[in-house]
Order: structure tokens, then sequence, then C-alpha cells
């Protein structure tokens, strides 16, 4: 399948610089300026990079593109590669980002770290921000494969809007040491999906695991091939949601509308890795810090752990967030639960001092980040992942919620081996999602803001006979502004309402424009048709077609039809259960 840059495979293993240099090894510090260099000794050029695209499904091994590496200080002039330019005398030199010098008037930028998502269970890495030297750059550029998102996404994040990043881990046995995990000749489907959803004002943030084993359909996927056509990978209903990725040739885009079609949630982004990024983000944090309720002998994921704390990386790590049958029940969900334990613990690992001001282990976090990552076409480079980082980095761990979407076993097997959705409480989740409302609490300007927005529903209310609307269609189905006139005028008594068209703009979320002293006939009509504080928008009132003053109904894309309220859940539903990722909690 073509792809921006090197091969769409997630192998971890062959991607990036030889394996004898130690990055870390790279940077020296300036006695003259305090700050570090990158000082990398003149190399042949290195061979370890795929190639363009990836080659067809085969055992061969795809022919290598040579790259060459970044160069030293000033010197002989080597052949074929281009001398970087002089730096004038005095000029103060380029810090790696996310590194400090040693002088102690200066501070690391809070803001110059980026936060990504990976892992064969997903995995949260802090990788150096803007700054940094452009040859390191370009070779952190060249670790990151993509794949098309085909049209799936919403084009890529925006820095002003609520953020929603699909990440995925498949099983595929790709990478050295990994031939005892996953299902074997496995194409690689979604093991492991998150749905990650960060609020637009960045206070908190929600991981929304989707089980592999959720019956849901898959609907038809547009699919770029190898040579760059497209081909339509027929849907397929009533399966499990891990066949969403690599059945029949299916990609990340797929699984990607799969998700769409799901929770009514469409992602940004999304990301792709496999086993080996667990093990070696773990390894370039020095390890991470885990809790068990028991001990645990699992021949099938090889973990053998005691009872209590180990701090576990690599082969170790890996074991443990692919453990099922020592934990809980013994099937997938457990083994959510315990994977959303393990992200918690890294995400506090990563957001440690420890890591932070190590240089050594954030140049290591690049590594391993980069080259664990298959990421869509929007989002190939670092410059991209580095802004994508800071939106990302600005949460706190203890509004970072994890939970999973609500299940119950399928009534239609007799041996339980697949779930569906719990239609009584997973709906209230996924509006939670759509509407931007927190599963943690909010802050107390954020209760404060809230009570406001509230307040515009309370007082008295005129009766529905007095009330005057218009009703524009902004981006609801074609005929929902007549639909809903209908209905108000029929069933509601809303008789001075009238249809006025199409809107001038599309709007996200259905609006009620009045005057202050259309007030009591507002909350008359938010009454009626289940609307929230924040969809009441005090302003002016315009005039009707007989020149009258009139309130304006602007339906959105989130109208659901005439008589269906558009009050999103304030909280999540009973039953539901959440971990925020500043808890410590034992897996049992």
């Amino acid at each position: 399948m073509p792809r921006r840059r090197k091969q769409t495979t997630v192998d971890a293993q062959g991607r990036g610089r030889a394996d004898d240099i130690d990055p870390a090894d790279q940077w020296v510090l300036n006695p003259n300026t305090g700050e570090y260099e990158l000082r990398l000794p003149p190399t042949p050029p290195q061979s370890g990079v795929p190639g363009p695209r990836r080659p067809p499904a085969s055992d061969a091994v795809p022919p290598a593109r040579g790259r060459t590496a970044a160069p030293g200080p000033p010197g002989p002039e080597t052949p074929g590669r281009a001398a970087p330019p002089r730096r004038r005398r005095g000029a103060p030199e380029e810090p790696l980002p996310g590194r400090r010098g040693r002088r102690p008037a200066k501070k690391a930028a809070k803001g110059k770290k980026v936060l990504l998502w990976t892992g064969g269970t997903m995995a949260f890495v802090l990788v150096a921000g803007a700054g940094a030297a452009y040859f390191y750059i370009e070779h952190l550029n060249d670790n990151i494969a993509s794949v098309s998102d085909d049209g799936a996404s919403t084009g890529g994040f925006q820095k002003d809007k609520a953020i929603n990043i699909l990440l995925i881990g498949t099983d595929k046995r790709t990478g050295k040491g990994n031939e005892n995990y996953g299902d074997a000749g496995s194409v690689g489907h979604a093991d492991t999906t998150i749905l990650l959803h960060v609020s637009k004002d960045r206070s908190n943030a929600t991981a929304l695991s989707i089980p592999r084993d959720l019956i849901v359909d898959v609907p038809d996927c547009p699919t770029t091939q190898e040579d760059g056509t497209q081909k339509v990978i027929p849907g397929t209903r009533q399966v499990r949601f891990n066949t969403s990725l690599g059945q029949d040739g299916r990609t990340p885009s797929c699984t990607m509308r799969t998700v769409t079609e799901l929770t009514g949630v469409k992602p940004d982004n999304f990301m792709v890795a496999d086993f080996n990024a667990v093990k070696t983000l773990t390894s370039a944090v020095g390890g991470v810090e885990v809790c068990l309720g028991k001990d645990i002998d699992d021949p099938d994921s090889h973990l053998k752990l005691s009872k209590g704390t180990h701090t576990i990386e690599g082969e170790q790590a890996l074991a443990f967030v692919r453990t099922r049958h020592a934990v809980g029940f013994g099937g997938d969900l457990s083994r959510i639960g315990l994977q959303q334990q393990f992200l918690s613990a890294l995400m506090r690992k990563l957001k440690s001092n420890d890591t932070l001001t190590s240089p050594s282990k954030m140049l290591d976090l690049a590594e391993a980040g980069t080259k664990a990552l298959t990421v869509d076409s929007q989002l190939d480079s670092i410059g991209k992942l580095k802004d994508l980082g800071l939106e990302l980095g600005k949460l706190n761990t203890k509004n970072l919620t994890f939970t999973t979407t609500p299940v119950i076993d399928n009534p239609a097997e007799k041996v339980k081996s697949t779930v569906v959705l719990n239609e009584s409480t997973a709906p209230q989740v996924f509006d939670m999602i759509k509407n931007d409302v927190s599963f943690t609490a909010v802050k107390e300007k954020k209760k404060k803001e809230a009570a406001a927005v509230a307040a515009r529903l309370k007082g008295s209310k005129a009766p529905a006979s007095e009330v005057r609307v218009r009703i524009l269609n902004g981006g609801a189905d074609p005929g929902s502004a007549q639909e809903t006139l209908s209905w108000l005028q029929v069933e509601e008594g809303v008789t001075k309402s009238e249809n006025a068209g199409n809107a001038p703009a599309e709007l996200a979320k259905t609006t009620l424009e009045y005057a202050p002293d259309q007030a009591d006939q507002a909350r008359r009509l938010a009454d009626i048709m289940g609307l929230s504080g924040s969809a009441m928008k005090p302003g002016e009132s315009v005039e009707n077609a007989q020149g009258l003053p009139t309130m304006t109904l602007t339906l959105g894309k989130d109208f659901k039809g005439a008589g269906a309220s558009l009050t999103a859940p304030s909280k999540a539903p009973e039953g539901v259960q959440k971990s925020t990722a500043d808890k410590v909690e034992c897996a049992e």
C-alpha cells in the first residue's frame, strides 16, 4: 500500500539508524556555552532504512535504501555529503529539545515536550520538542512510517478544538523476539484499541478502550492499494471488532470508520504500533512500577511475578500487558483493565522529573517512539507529532480517565466468547465524549461556568402558544427544519413558528439565539426541545416574515430528530468502571 514514508508494516526492527550507535553518546556538553551539542563522527551511508513503499506480502526482505548519517563537526569535506552551515562566533548553540544545560539560571521549557501514544497495548511517549538539530530531526522523521487515512479522519487534529486520536495495537508477530506472542500468521488485527479524547480546553481527557471481541458492523472501506489505486473492501455485519484491521486487506482507516460507526465520534488521527513498542519504551524510561494483588504465573504470556510492587521493562513489560488468564475473569475485559493500570503507571513515569530531566532518556524515548509508530498521513513528521504532543502535554494525570466501552455477554452464544454493546449505558458514554463532557471532577472555575450556563434554564417559562421562533437547518439531515416545524406546531402547540430554510453556515451543535426580553420564550422552547443551557445564546432577536421579533433555532449536526433530547449527559452512568492515571492500583 502506498505511503508517504517508509514501509507500512508495523515493524519496529530494521528502521532507523544502526543499533550500535547510542544517540545519548552523540551529544556532549560545550564548556564555553554550557549547552549540549551534536557531535557525530563521519559515517558511511546506513543501509537499514526500508524503501519508500511496503513490498507485496511475502517472506522476502525488502531492499534497503541508503541514508547519509548526520555530519560531525566541521572538518575535511566528505564526498557526497553537504557540510553544515558554520555558526557565527559567539552565537548561541541550539540545545536539543527537552534537554537543558547546566547553567542554574536556565530551566527546561515545560511546554516543549511531546506526548505520543503507541504500543502493542498503547503507550505514552515523551519526545523532545522544537529546537533540535536539523539532522537529528530528519533522522527521527525517517524513523516514522505512515499510511493513508483514506478520508476516514477529520483531516487532522486542530489546536482550538477537542482532539480524538485512535490508538491501535496489533497482534502481528513483527520484530525480533516476538515469535511467541499473538496469533501465528496473524495479518495484524486490532488487538488493542483506545479512543483518546482530549477536551477542547485541555483540562481533561478520556481514554476509551474498545474490546477486541465486541460484535460490530464493519462498514465498506475505501482503501489505497500499493499501486496508488483505490479499492473498496466490502463491509461485514456482526463480526468481531478486531477484524476491522488486517482482515481482507483492511488498513487502520477501516478501523477508524468502524469506530465512527460505533461511537459517533470521528477520529482526527490514528497511531498504530506492534509488540516492540511496549518493550522499547519501558526500557527507554528505565522501567515502570506496577502492583499485583496476588501472585501471577501465566505460561501463556510468560509472566511470573509475585504479589506486590515490581519495576518491569522489556519482555517482562510486554508479558504483563499480554496476560489475561491470570487476572480477573481470565478474558479480554480483564486484560483491558490490566493494560489501563499499566498505562497509568507509564504515564506517571513519563511525567516524572526522573524522565523529563534526563537527556539520555529523552533521546531514547525519541528513538523508540518514532520507530514504534505507524501513523496516518496527516501526522507523518516530528513537527506534527510535536504539535500534538504540546497539546497533550497540557494534561494533568488526575484528569485523564481510563474507561471501557460498556458491554454485556453476547446473548446469542451458549459459550460466551464475544460481547455486545450495553445499550442502556454505552450511548451515554459515547455522548459524553461527543459533547466534550469530562469523566472527572472539573475545576472550581469550570463548576462556576457550568452553573452560569445552567442558570439560563432557570426562571419562568412562557406558554408554548407565545413562543415565536424561526427554524434553520445548519447541518442536520435534509428536511429536519420542516420536520421540526410540523412537530412543534402539531404536537407541542408552538404555532408561531416558521421554516427559514438553510443557515448561512453549518454548526456542530444546535443553538437557540434570543433577546433578553425573550428569555421566558427561550426557556419554554429549550424545555420542549431538550436543549441544554450551553445551546442557549443570549443576543439579539431578528424579525420574522411578518416583521415581528423572533428567536432563531439553528439545527446543527448533533440534531437527532424532532422530539429527541439534545441535552448531553453530565456524568458517567452508574456501573461504568473508570480510573484516573494518577491513582496506583493493584491488579487482582
